[in-house]
């Protein structure tokens, strides 16, 4: 049977397949519209996609992600952060969800994703022990687990609540307030956030 797309745009579908969340169809879209697209819009998402590895490193201290010209996170050295106070997160990226918010004036540290036995994630791919050192070495006072509502998340948040305490280290721990999301009926709602929503409700 003949080929019925040119090898260079099946190639090209078969990568961006590869990308989580996009599916063939999507692949098959995004290919296509790269392929009528003035060649720069090709060339610099290319040349973006090769600079990542290159231009891209984590923080020896937080484990952000920053430029590779850099020595830690503009948000740990930066004179105006409280270094106390730490919010503990899965990736990278949760901390610009945080930061978008404009309430937290403290540090970060990332875990480098959540305790999950059947992907055989356990403690000690996570960057734990350099949470540890930092609690001490920053006399931290107060840990926000900001760890993601889910099985993973919260058994992330109550493996490090335990280690923390059998460590010896005398730090507060909290942890984000889950409820129910605006615009979202209750019958809707996932058993997790029902159980944060009840856990975490005030007075009236």
């Amino acid at each position: 049977m003949a080929q019925l797309l040119p090898s260079a745009l099946l190639n090209a579908i078969d990568e961006l397949g590869k990308l989580p969340g996009v599916g063939a169809r999507t692949a098959e879209r995004y290919a296509s519209f790269l392929l009528r697209a003035d060649i720069h819009t090709s060339e610099k998402l290319a040349h973006a996609i090769a600079e990542l590895h290159k231009g891209v490193k984590n923080c020896p201290v937080t484990f952000a992600l920053i430029d590779v010209d850099e020595d830690v996170s503009s948000l740990y050295s930066d004179p105006d952060r409280n270094k106390q106070i730490v919010a503990v997160v899965e990736e990278p990226l949760d901390i610009v969800a945080l930061e978008r918010t404009g309430q937290f004036h403290g540090t970060y540290h990332v875990l480098g994703g959540a305790i999950s036995p059947i992907d055989g994630v356990g403690p000690e791919q996570l960057h734990i022990p350099e949470l540890l050192k930092r609690l001490v070495s920053d006399e931290v006072e107060e840990i926000i687990i900001a760890t993601n509502a889910s099985v993973e998340g919260e058994s992330t948040a109550l493996y490090l609540q335990r280690h923390i305490q059998d460590e010896g280290i005398n730090v507060a721990m909290t942890r984000l307030a889950r409820g129910i999301p605006v615009g979202v009926d209750l019958e809707y709602a996932d058993q997790i956030t029902l159980t944060h929503a009840l856990e975490g409700r005030k007075a009236f």
